[in-house]
């Protein structure tokens, strides 16, 4: 049979094309490892670190406009067993807020619900200690809800929405499923799926790792 090298090529560059940005639905959902970090409103910062401080950036993070800063907190709970070199995140935001693990939480001695970021009503508190100041929450420590970043042209593709809950595929070390993870869709997200520590080393994957949504 002779060989259209021409159509060859033609199918090739379908193939392609059929990719777009690689983020389509049949690609895997990279993973993002959070750890433990803190994020603090302009009048904690200068509570914590001095009058008129303003945070240092030590790198971008993977979705636009977050960044970890060079500055670190010790948080402390009801046990008095301090967390040493917790990172602040920025920006700045409108109320401070800790997230942790639940391996965390047994150190500290404080009882966190599992919630989106930025819902803090009625969650953990917990006493943040900086080189010029102590900080108290009454409320303010969660652990992060499983979740996954799109742009809304990665929601058009995977056929979701923002809000959505679906179920994701870890075909790691060791095989799991994780169940009810939150779908955030905006324009200015980058596609990944974020995942603390406990869940990440429980399924033997880290930065990079590819998950997938299960249809």
């Amino acid at each position: 049979m002779e060989i259209n090298e021409k159509r060859i090529e033609e199918l090739v560059r379908a193939a392609i094309a059929s990719l777009g940005n690689g983020s389509n639905a049949g690609d895997g959902i990279p993973v993002g490892v959070s750890n433990r970090h803190i994020h603090l409103t302009h009048e904690d910062v200068e509570t914590l670190f001095g009058r008129g401080y303003e945070l240092t950036k030590l790198k971008d993070l993977s979705q636009p406009g977050q960044y970890a800063c060079k500055e670190t907190l010790t948080v402390i709970g009801p046990s008095l067993r301090p967390i040493e070199n917790v990172r602040v995140l920025g920006p700045e935001r409108k109320a401070s807020q800790v997230e942790i693990s639940r391996t965390d939480s047994f150190v500290l001695k404080v009882k966190p619900p599992v919630r989106e970021s930025g819902n803090i009503a009625g969650s953990a508190p917990v006493t943040l200690i900086g080189p010029k100041g102590v900080v108290t929450l009454k409320e303010g420590c969660i652990i992060a809800n499983r979740h996954i970043h799109m742009h809304t042209s990665d929601g058009e593709r995977f056929g979701v929405k923002d809000g959505d809950f679906v179920t994701v595929r870890a075909d790691g070390e060791r095989r799991t499923l994780f169940y009810d993870v939150q779908v955030r869709v905006h324009p200015q997200f980058a596609l990944e799926m974020h995942l603390d520590t406990d869940d990440a080393n429980a399924a033997g994957i880290g930065n990079g790792s590819k998950v997938h949504i299960v249809r």
